[in-house]
């Protein structure tokens, strides 16, 4: 786990005009203006049905996209005034969880991993973001938190978003 302090205005331009996080899930989060606003990022799978049948359509995921409520949030953060804060969290898709695993040679299988998490945190002044590897099994080795650690480095670079590891 690491908590990284980020540049606010190139951070919040990644995550909410560009595509760079869209494939990630959205996990839940929160945004304070004049209310709060919070949301679940579990989709609701009765709402997806088919027009001329009204069958279910089968979606594999169980949380929204990123792209898929960027756009929401951002109509709630865009103004002239600052938000008092947020909270985002996010989490990798599972295919690039699998990916990662196999690019890094890891002991581990797709399915013992719950979740690789990016939290971030706006406290009106300041925006950091940690982040959170979370598993379905009980291992001491640290190999796939390493890992996680360090490629969220390379997506900050990747996305021009500067930042300082703080722990």
């Amino acid at each position: 786990m690491l908590i990284f302090s980020l540049d606010i205005k190139k951070c919040m331009n990644g995550l909410l005009l560009h595509s760079g996080f869209d494939s990630f899930l959205f996990i839940e989060g929160e945004i304070v203006t004049f209310c709060t606003f919070q949301f679940d990022g579990h989709l609701k799978k009765d709402f997806f049905h088919q027009d001329i049948t009204d069958e279910p359509v089968q979606i594999e995921r169980d949380f929204a996209l990123w792209k898929e409520v960027r756009e929401f949030c951002f109509s709630l953060i865009k103004g002239k005034r600052t938000p008092l804060g947020f909270k985002l969290v996010l989490s990798l898709s599972p295919p690039n969880i699998a990916h990662l695993l196999e690019r890094e040679e890891l002991p581990f299988s797709p399915a013992d991993v719950q979740g690789l998490y990016l939290n971030f945190k706006f406290n009106g002044t300041s925006l950091t973001c940690t982040t959170g590897t979370s598993m379905k099994l009980f291992t001491m080795d640290k190999s796939l938190e390493q890992a996680w650690d360090k490629m969220v480095q390379r997506i900050f670079t990747k996305q021009d978003i500067p930042f300082e590891i703080l722990s």
